[in-house]
């Protein structure tokens, strides 16, 4: 058992191209609606705040993308990532069930960014691009970007949420290290976030908000491109090296899951590890369970509803068909601020509409919980948002030894915790409290649904 506790691969077998699911879904997802006219939209519509490669790869139908050398070439400085068999949290469990997880968290990022920010960066950087402006939640994404953009020679401008601007300073230093200018929203450089500080003052904002504030600064200069860290196609395109590693991975272990989890704010990690072995089910009639952990405080997937709504809180995006709790949906001010948005991808919305993902809801303490067991056991210590995957991961086990039987696990460890001390320092306090939106609440965010 001891010998099989990592599962490395050669720099060799790491993948030479990204694999984009919307080849093989059954139902292709519905296309994106300009707001005035509810007409879909066209590549052209994107121009002004992305640039053409990646419209490409957000529109593209093609099953696989070739990676550029130049982002080969810094993936080499953390990939492959390890796949790690959970030893130690077994026997503390006392399960019967095999649990894996892909560890993301080894590099400059400390979390799954790393994979799209690079990506990013290079094509904004060959189109010419001089500025990006980008949304941070709990700042993983940020720092990502922020070391990415300072690599190709390009300025960055970061929207990081108020409250996690507030609560996780360590993240804020970091973009700062690396060159990058970080903005607490909402704020008073944009008229997005001067009209919610007018309606409330003390907002604690939401990546909603602050992609309004990114966005808006974006079209206003043609040398500027706007950047997501999650929810779009070509994000998640860039995040499916993480399972097709996996894939490889748990062949050389001799194991194949019977369960893949993931945590959900927009969708990338999840997506990033889910969807290969997803491929594997349509192409090759492999079964598997993709599940998928939300905060319970924001409940998108299991309480939201599907329809077209905006990305952003200021309504600058073009009408997306997705699982959604309104684009003026403010959540709690969990410390998982990367799940603290009001919608999910289009491709997972689709999937989960169409029964090919579960999804589940957890409260916070629950997950820090489990986020404490598997520092104990496994020596690292998760992000707040991983910790979702962990809860999620234990239900399984738990599960399986109800029902007598042993199950194959894998979920994504999408990054470290070790700038979100502050976090856990609050739950050994007892002053992490739990929320749960109401009935009322979630038909009230739902029913504010207006474009």
């Amino acid at each position: 058992m001891e010998k099989i506790r990592k599962i490395l691969l050669s720099e060799r077998q790491m993948p030479r191209q990204w694999y984009n699911i919307v080849a093989d879904m059954p139902n292709k997802p519905l296309p994106p609606l300009n707001p005035a006219t509810r007409q879909p939209i066209g590549p052209e519509a994107l121009t002004a705040v992305f640039p053409m490669e990646l419209i490409k790869q957000e529109v593209s139908a093609e099953r696989y993308i070739d990676i550029p050398d130049e982002v080969l070439d810094l993936y080499r400085l953390y990939r492959p990532s390890p796949l790690y068999r959970a030893v130690s949290l077994e026997k503390a469990l006392g399960t019967k069930s095999k649990i894996y997880y892909k560890y993301e968290g080894g590099n400059y990022s400390g979390s799954h960014k790393a994979n799209t920010a690079i990506a990013q960066a290079y094509y904004n950087k060959k189109e010419g691009v001089r500025r990006i402006t980008t949304e941070t939640g709990a700042g993983q994404w940020g720092s990502a970007m922020s070391f990415a953009c300072n690599h190709f020679g390009l300025e960055l401008l970061v929207f990081m949420v108020k409250v996690s601007y507030d609560q996780k300073p360590g993240r804020k230093l970091m973009m700062n290290v690396y060159n990058a200018k970080v903005i607490p929203s909402p704020s008073t450089m944009t008229a997005a976030g001067r009209k919610i500080l007018e309606q409330d003052p003390d907002s604690p904002g939401s990546l909603g908000i602050a992609i309004s504030e990114a966005m808006e600064i974006a079209v206003e200069d043609p040398y500027t491109k706007y950047s997501l860290g999650s929810v779009l196609n070509h994000v998640i395109l860039h995040q499916t090296i993480i399972g097709q590693e996996a894939l490889l991975q748990m062949e050389k272990a001799g194991d194949y899951p019977d369960v893949v989890i993931g945590c959900f704010g927009g969708g990338s990690n999840f997506s990033g590890i889910a969807f290969p072995f997803l491929r594997e089910f349509f192409q090759n009639g492999k079964k598997i369970r993709l599940l998928t952990v939300e905060p319970s405080s924001c409940p998108k997937l299991t309480r939201g509803k599907f329809m077209y709504d905006f990305g952003d809180s200021a309504g600058m995006t073009p009408l997306l068909p997705m699982y959604t709790l309104g684009h003026n949906f403010i959540p709690e001010k969990i410390h998982a601020g990367g799940l603290r948005y009001h919608g999910a991808g289009v491709l997972v919305s689709q999937l989960l509409k169409d029964g090919f993902i579960e999804a589940k809801a957890k409260m916070q303490r629950e997950c820090f919980e489990g986020g404490i067991l598997f520092a104990r056991t496994e020596g690292i210590l998760p992000a707040p948002e991983s910790t979702y995957a962990i809860a999620g991961a234990l239900d399984e086990a738990r599960k399986a030894d109800l029902e007598g039987v042993s199950r194959t696990i894998l979920f994504n460890l999408s990054g470290h915790g070790h700038l979100d001390i502050s976090a856990y320092e609050k739950y050994f306090e007892n002053n992490l409290p739990d929320h749960e939106l109401t009935v009322t609440e979630v038909e009230e965010a739902i029913s504010k649904i207006t474009f």
